[in-house]
């Protein structure tokens, strides 16, 4: 029987970014450098399959950092998290590696300048994020967070001219800007951060996944459900009129969905190891004639240093300067 003909645009950037990496080369590092068991503070990045790699060599995952036990190794994920975190674990003489990814790290710092300066913080993200409410956290009460140009209205803002607005690193582009917009069409005298917070790779994957969506009748996004930059892929090739599937591996993908499709997107989100898009690869070529067209639009050759185990100090929440 003759093989349906497919064609796949491979496209890239795909896969993990620099600040995965390095929080990945973290917990590896501390895991392999340590007889004792190894903690870490949420999941070390939003991608089941590295999660439970993980936890089958003993690390425990933990969503209180007040479970760990005193002066236990402790690695905190990628996504940063509040003031409040490193609190207790000063207190608990806990040896911290802190992973959060640089670019957070940045926007955790916006955070606190600006609201130490009295303004008003729009943060637009998703709430309940771990990298959002590790953001929250830097200045409770100053920092409000919306998802989409509904919530404005809803915004309690002492003083329309001192307001400053923060970004997700792993928001939507399209999202992000038709927000912004609005929000300086209400606030004129906007603060924006000097460069902007949406990180690079997050900007990149969805710029060339975009690139190939108006020859593709479908796309298929490698990532977890809760992989925030994943699931802005898929929901990118959706707006723009193509059906697209969040998957983890091909034990997930579904023939009908080829029904008609003469070619398709391949892409994964920044959590996710290469070896599952050659996992992937090899089961379309079982199942079609495959022509693989690789579409690059960047070469990404950013690096992060890993950082040291240490101890950390009490950073305190800030909750002076805020507008009434």
């Amino acid at each position: 029987m003759t093989q349906t003909h497919l064609r796949v645009f491979l496209v890239a950037p795909r896969g993990f970014c620099a600040g995965v990496q390095m929080a990945i080369d973290c917990l590896e590092q501390t895991v392999s450098g340590s007889p004792n068991p190894i903690y870490a503070y949420h999941r070390i990045v939003h991608n089941n399959v590295v999660v439970e790699s993980f936890q089958r060599r003993g690390v425990v995952f933990v969503d209180d950092i007040a479970s760990v036990p005193e002066g236990a190794t402790v690695v905190l994920s990628a996504h940063g998290v509040a003031p409040k975190v490193y609190e207790r674990a000063g207190k608990n003489k806990l040896q911290v590696v802190d992973a959060t990814c640089p670019l957070v790290t940045k926007v955790h710092q916006e955070a606190r300048q600006f609201a130490a300066a009295g303004f008003s913080v729009v943060l637009l993200g998703h709430r309940g994020h771990d990298e959002v409410v590790g953001i929250e956290g830097e200045a409770p009460g100053c920092i409000q967070t919306i998802a989409s140009c509904d919530e404005i209205d809803r915004l309690h803002i002492p003083d329309p001219d001192r307001v400053a607005v923060l970004t997700q690193t792993t928001l939507s582009v399209d999202d992000s800007r038709v927000m912004l917009a609005e929000l300086k069409t209400r606030f004129p005298n906007l603060r924006v951060p000097p460069k902007e917070d949406i990180c690079y790779a997050t900007q990149n994957r969805q710029e060339a996944l975009r690139s190939v969506l108006e020859d593709c009748q479908l796309a298929l996004i490698l990532g977890s459900g809760s992989s925030s930059n994943a699931q802005r892929l898929r929901e990118l090739a959706t707006r723009l009129g193509v059906a697209s599937h969040l998957i983890e591996g091909s034990e997930q993908i579904d023939l009908r969905w080829f029904t008609r499709v003469h070619s398709m997107a391949l892409t994964a989100g920044a959590s996710v190891p290469e070896g599952h898009v050659e996992e992937v690869l090899s089961w379309l070529a079982l199942h079609f004639d495959l022509q693989v067209d690789h579409k690059v639009v960047k070469t990404e050759l950013v690096n992060f240093i890993r950082p040291a185990i240490r101890a950390r100090s009490f950073s305190p929440t800030l909750d002076a300067g805020c507008p009434a």
